[in-house]
C-alpha cells in the first residue's frame, strides 16, 4: 500500500486545518469559501426521478441505459453544437474526479509517458499521473511543449482554479496541434455553464473540431450546474476510439454509475429551468463576492467564468488566508493548484446566500 501512496503529494487540504479553526473561532461562525461544493438543494424533479428508481435491486450497467445516452447525446448537441453524436460518443463516469484520476492508468500509460496539464491546475490531473507512473509537464501553452512522449493532453476551460475561458482560436489551435503529433486531447469542461464574462466553448463544436472527434474528449459533470455532487453524476463525450476501450477497461473494473443516479441525470440533462436558477444564485453571489474584496484591497484575475474568483493582495496565498481566517471566512491558497499560484487565493462561490453576505459584511466593515 506504502509503495502507491509514495507515488502521491501530501494532501494539500491537511494544511488548511489550522486556519480553518481560527475561522470557525469567528463570534458569527464560518465563512467557507474555501471547496467548491454546492450547498443548495437538488431541484425537486430530479429528486423524484432518483426516488423512483430507488427499487433498483440489479446490477447497472457500465454504459448506462439506452434513456441515460439518450439524454447524453442530445444534451451534447443542444448544449455543446455538437453534431452527430450517437451512443457511441458518450460514456458515463461515476463522478469526474474518479475519472481524472484513473484514467491514464485506464490509458495504460506509464513510465517514459508524460501527461501534460495547465501550470495552474485542478491536482488529480497530476495525481493521476503519478498513479499510472507517468511523468507529468505543466504548461502555459501545450504547443511549446515536446510532444516526442506526450501522450495525454488535459485542457480545462473554463479553469479551475482560475476561470479562465480558452477563445475558440486557442482551442482550435491546439487541437490541431495536438492531432498533427498524435496526442489525445481531454477536455475538461465541468464549468462550461457558468460563463459570466465569456462563452465557453467545447471541444465537440465543429468550429473547434472541423466536425471530426478524432483524438478529442470532453469532460462534462453535473455537479455544479445541478447540485449533483453528492450523486456522483458525470459522463464523457468524444472519440467512439477512446471511449469504446474505455468502455470495456470500465465493464471489468464493475465502474458502474448506480441505476439511481442515472435516471437522476436523465432528468436533469431534460430540463434547463433549474440551470438558469442556479446560474442566478451564483452570479449574485458572485457579484457581491467580488465587489467586497476588491473594495477590501484585493485584485482579481480572470474569473471571467466558474465557480471561483482568483484573488490576489500581492502576497503570499497563506498570508491572505491567514488575514481572512482572522475575519472568519476560510480561502483556499493558491499553491494548491501550482507554485504559480503562491500569491493568489481561490474563493469559491458556494456559500449560501446568508454566509455570502457575513462574509460581504466582514470585507466591507
Amino acid at each position: 500500500m506504502s509503495a502507491v501512496s509514495d507515488r502521491l503529494p501530501a494532501f494539500p487540504w491537511d494544511k488548511l486545518e489550522p486556519y480553518k479553526k481560527t475561522a470557525a473561532a469567528h463570534p458569527d461562525g464560518i465563512v467557507d469559501l474555501s471547496v467548491g461544493t454546492p450547498v443548495d438543494p437538488v431541484p425537486e424533479h430530479i429528486q423524484k426521478a432518483l426516488i423512483a428508481a430507488a427499487d433498483s435491486p440489479g446490477y447497472p450497467t457500465v454504459w448506462g441505459t439506452p434513456e441515460l445516452r439518450d439524454a447524453l447525446t442530445r444534451w451534447v448537441e443542444h448544449r455543446l453544437g455538437a453534431r452527430d453524436v450517437t451512443h457511441r460518443h458518450v460514456l458515463p463516469v461515476v463522478g469526474s474526479k474518479e475519472l481524472v484520476a484513473w484514467l491514464p492508468t485506464q490509458l495504460g500509460l506509464g513510465p517514459g509517458d508524460q501527461v501534460a496539464f495547465p501550470r495552474l491546475a485542478y491536482p488529480t490531473y497530476e495525481v493521476g499521473a503519478r498513479l499510472a507512473r507517468a511523468e507529468h509537464v505543466a504548461y502555459d501553452d501545450p504547443t511549446e511543449l515536446d510532444p516526442s512522449r506526450l501522450k495525454l493532453l488535459w485542457l480545462n476551460s473554463p479553469s479551475n482554479p482560475t476561470g479562465r475561458v480558452l477563445p475558440k482560436e486557442e482551442l482550435t489551435r491546439i487541437v490541431a496541434w495536438a492531432r498533427e503529433h498524435g496526442v489525445l486531447v481531454l477536455s475538461d469542461e465541468c464549468y462550461i455553464e457558468l460563463g459570466w464574462e465569456a462563452d465557453p466553448v467545447s471541444v465537440l463544436h465543429p468550429d473547434v473540431n472541423g466536425g471530426s472527434y478524432d483524438g478529442i474528449v470532453a469532460v462534462h459533470s453535473l455537479s455544479k450546474r445541478s447540485n449533483l455532487a453528492g450523486y456522483r453524476a458525470a459522463f464523457l463525450a468524444g472519440d467512439p476510439a477512446v471511449l469504446g476501450p474505455l468502455l470495456e477497461i470500465r465493464k471489468h473494473g464493475g465502474m458502474m454509475t448506480p441505476a439511481p443516479t442515472q435516471a437522476a441525470v436523465v432528468a436533469a440533462l431534460g430540463d434547463d429551468e433549474h440551470v438558469r436558477v442556479q446560474r442566478e444564485r451564483y452570479a449574485a453571489r458572485r457579484t457581491a463576492l467580488r465587489d467586497a474584496l476588491l473594495a477590501h484591497g484585493f485584485r482579481i484575475e480572470h474569473s471571467e467564468a466558474s465557480l471561483y474568483l482568483w484573488a490576489t493582495r500581492d502576497e503570499s496565498c497563506w498570508d491572505t488566508v491567514a488575514h481572512l481566517a482572522d475575519r472568519g471566512i476560510l480561502v483556499a491558497p493558491g499553491d494548491f493548484y501550482g507554485p504559480a499560484g503562491d500569491r493568489f487565493v481561490r474563493v469559491a462561490l458556494t456559500a449560501t446566500d446568508e454566509r455570502v453576505r457575513a462574509a460581504v459584511t466582514r470585507l466591507t466593515a
